[in-house]
């Protein structure tokens, strides 16, 4: 019996020839393919395939979102998270959200085959290089809350608007952000941001 895999990836040509490539598996059907994470969220839910491939950032919602959806809506099927954003830090969120599997885009067609055959017999599977610079970075030294702001005032928006959006007054937010700053070792928020973002903490 072959495994159904749904791809979900906002790349369009990537995600056909994903699909093409899996398709030459005897043993893989694709039954299902979407740009969007909000549509893969209902297509999961329809289509029940026996894994999900699925990109970690679109436009609509990224894959650790559609990720936390199904633990709660289908936690039977395993997901398997491909990105050409390998910075450690996202492979904490990746594994804490519930993914069975985290790689980088760069992987070989033959091999993501083979990485799904393991997610699907119930084991993990992350890639050793993604796996070494995570060990090798440490745990991010923001809390929660503290990533949030921070990526909420990455775009460079006013304090005011910061604020409005985390819902906190604009002097909060400023001391979040100068706490922030201080712990990343950075000038100001833009440097602190951009410091986080390649660590992959927000």
């Amino acid at each position: 019996m072959s495994i159904r895999v749904l791809l979900a990836d906002d790349e369009k040509l990537i995600l056909g020839a994903l699909s093409a490539l899996l398709a030459t598996e005897d043993d893989l059907e694709v039954v299902g393919e979407t740009a969007g994470g909000v549509q893969a969220v209902e297509m999961a839910k329809n289509l029940l395939p026996d894994v999900c491939v699925l990109d970690l950032s679109m436009p609509d919602r990224g894959g650790i979102s559609v990720v936390r959806d199904l633990q709660v809506a289908q936690p039977s099927i395993p997901c398997v998270i491909v990105t050409s954003h390998t910075a450690p830090g996202y492979l904490a969120s990746v594994m804490a959200a519930g993914a069975r599997g985290f790689v980088p885009k760069t992987t070989p067609a033959r091999e993501l085959a083979a990485i799904i055959r393991t997610v699907h017999r119930g084991a993990r599977y992350v890639d050793p290089v993604v796996a070494a610079d995570a060990i090798a970075a440490g745990d991010s030294p923001l809390t929660r809350r503290e990533a949030d702001i921070l990526a909420l005032s990455a775009d460079g928006a006013p304090i005011d608007m910061v604020a409005q959006r985390a819902a906190l007054s604009s002097g909060t937010v400023r001391n979040y952000l100068s706490k922030i700053a201080g712990k990343l070792k950075s000038a100001n928020r833009h440097e602190a941001a951009y410091v986080a973002r390649r660590q992959g903490w927000i």
